[in-house]
């Protein structure tokens, strides 16, 4: 065998410089035997004798060989090692020549010797790329595509695939492919094809490929692929196939016109089957799609079009559906259905309707079911749900009365970030009346716990959180006990840092309830105000060109109500607050200027 090969390579090099056809074809015909028992050993023979460079002069559209050159070309770059040998040989730029031939099995095997060679080639795609072979391939996909013969299936399944070779995990190559329109050829191709499974497998890693991309995204918005994915879908009974389609819908349903889309092709339909076909399962491929098709479910619903679409005004099959999800057994359900009414809750209008017809007990039966060694990712969602669900005010009272603060604070405990983040979230939202705002103000435990976390320094969200709701409870309570409580533990501090926030929305809401602790308990905190250093950020804050108007205008209703304690009094005359202030009379908005001649006439009294 190896001897033969050795004769076969010399006798090649002699006949390719004769062109006598019927021995060359004889060489090539041992070649391509040789590499069908051996691919590798050949290869690396035919790389040592350099015959590959004699390939390039025999690529050429009037010769009988040519198909078989070809062929040579595409086995030896299955390859790793054989593919930018070839690229150095020359090879590319005439095999893209060739992609213009009208011999089928010529362009046949053009564009697999095309395809391999740019396999997790970088060389090799950038050799294809210069010679302009894929518009040359985007351009016969086209003019081929409605012929539905198994040759021309054949073919158009190597076009593509020689595509998704040449772009795979390449941005730049797969926004050229986008720029020239494969999209809606490709589409066309998986409506006109469907029935050739292994044609619609490649379109649809092409399409999981090419969807990762922002830019595909409103290209496939302007096609019927949610009609054709949704509609092969409906097809697929193994998990495989189904899995793949999956793969290509998550990045399509990141955009909200296709999530639109989806919803009117059916596909909450098939997912809602999938669910009841696979919930009592335990085999490991069932638990996962189960899985994917409830998240799948749930971020269909992030789209506002099409969430009110499947929301009916409350009364939809799929929102009834969704509800029963949550008193399931089966966490994933339970997650997804959480998340659900999250996604649903995303209006006035939605949240008033789900508080009115009972959803906030079946999310607090939830909760009580995962307070000790719960799942997080449920708590999250849960909470999620009911923050989203106060936030209309006719809300606010029928939750609490509900117990909703009651089943919120079990989470107290929590030491995972996000459910400590949701919990917050949601007492904010529910604590504008201000008996609620009192009652949860001298909650000395939830005092504490705020306080702890408002130095949860590695997790930001967590802080802000904790420092808005300590300021919340001030500025909702106005009482005396819930300041006296913030003081005893310690929570002046947070709020005079809070007050320095880059957020001016943080910083306001920190210098209303610190006037509102100086003008009701300035005795209990006067010792904490001091050490905290507020005067001096005052200060800084009024002299800070970048301040925004309320912040100087709230600053100076501060100091003025820090007048009433001695010590307080005296750093505020050291610190020269008079030049700050006057400066300020003239201020372009007039509430700052106006309190600016008002803080200026009790300074100036009090010196």
């Amino acid at each position: 065998m190896a001897d033969n090969l050795s004769d076969t390579l010399k006798k090649l090099k002699i006949t390719a410089v004769d062109r006598t056809e019927d021995s060359l074809e004889g060489c090539l015909d041992c070649l391509l035997q040789a590499l069908a028992q051996n691919n590798m050993e050949t290869s690396e023979k035919i790389q040592g004798s350099g015959i590959l460079q004699l390939f390039a002069s025999l690529l050429i559209p009037q010769s009988s060989c040519t198909a078989k050159v070809a062929n040579i070309i595409a086995e030896v770059a299955k390859n790793e090692f054989m593919r930018i040998p070839c690229v150095d040989a020359g090879l590319i730029s005439p095999l893209v020549q060739l992609l213009n031939s009208k011999d089928q099995e010529v362009l046949l095997q053009t564009g697999r010797a095309l395809g391999n060679i740019c396999y997790d080639s970088h060389e090799g795609r950038s050799a294809v790329d210069q010679a302009g072979g894929a518009q040359i391939v985007i351009d016969h996909l086209r003019s081929l595509c409605s012929i539905t013969d198994p040759a021309n299936e054949k073919l158009l399944t190597v076009f593509c695939g020689m595509l998704m070779n040449y772009s795979n995990e390449n941005d730049s190559l797969q926004a050229q492919l986008i720029n020239m329109g494969v999209i809606p050829t490709l589409v066309k191709l998986l409506g006109i094809h469907c029935q050739n499974a292994a044609l619609t497998e490649m379109c649809l890693v092409a399409f999981g490929n090419l969807a990762e991309l922002e830019s595909s995204k409103e290209q496939f918005a302007g096609t019927n692929i949610a009609e054709e994915l949704v509609k092969l879908f409906k097809k697929q009974i193994e998990h495989d196939k189904r899995e793949m389609i999956f793969e290509v819908l998550a990045p399509l349903a990141e955009n909200d016109a296709i999530k639109l889309q989806l919803v009117e092709a059916g596909l909450v339909e098939c997912l809602l089957e999938i669910v009841q076909q696979k919930v009592d399962s335990d085999k490991e491929d069932d638990i996962a799609e189960l899985k994917t098709a409830s998240d799948l479910m749930v971020l269909l619903l992030l789209g506002d079009e099409s969430m009110q679409k499947l929301f009916e005004g409350g009364k939809g099959n799929v929102f009834q559906r969704v509800l029963s999800w949550i008193p399931s057994s089966n966490h994933q359900l339970q997650l997804a259905g959480a998340l659900a009414i999250a996604n649903f809750a995303r209006n006035d209008g939605n949240c008033i309707h789900m508080v009115d017809h009972g959803i906030v007990e079946k999310l607090m039966d939830l909760l009580d079911r995962h307070v000790e060694d719960g799942n997080v990712t449920v708590q999250h969602a849960a909470l999620s749900a009911l923050r989203n669900l106060a936030i209309p005010v006719v809300n606010k009272a029928k939750m609490l009365s509900a117990g909703v603060t009651e089943a919120v604070l079990k989470f107290l405990k929590s030491e995972m970030p996000p459910v400590q983040f949701k919990l917050l979230g949601t007492l904010r939202m529910l604590i504008d009346a201000q008996e609620a705002a009192e009652q949860l103000g001298k909650n000395v435990k939830l005092v504490e716990r705020l306080v702890e976390w408002c130095e949860a320094k590695d997790h930001a969200g967590v802080m802000g959180e904790s420092n808005r709701l300590l300021s919340a409870l001030i500025r909702h309570s106005k009482s005396k006990d819930v300041i006296k409580t913030i003081v005893q533990s310690g929570g002046i501090k947070h709020l005079v840092t809070m007050a320095t926030s880059e957020h001016v929305i943080m910083q306001n809401e920190a210098l209303v309830a610190l006037a509102l602790i100086a003008a009701l308990e300035l005795g209990t905190a006067e010792k904490d105000l001091e050490s905290a250093k507020l005067v001096q950020i005052l200060h800084r804050l009024l002299e800070d060109e970048r301040s925004a108007p309320e912040i100087k205008y709230n600053s100076m209703v501060l100091i003025c109500a820090l007048m009433g304690s001695e010590s307080l009094h005296k750093e505020v005359q050291d610190l020269a607050f008079l030049d700050v202030v006057s400066k300020l009379r003239s201020h372009e908005n007039k509430s700052v200027a106006q309190q600016a001649s008002l803080t200026e006439q009790r300074l100036t009294v009090e010196s």
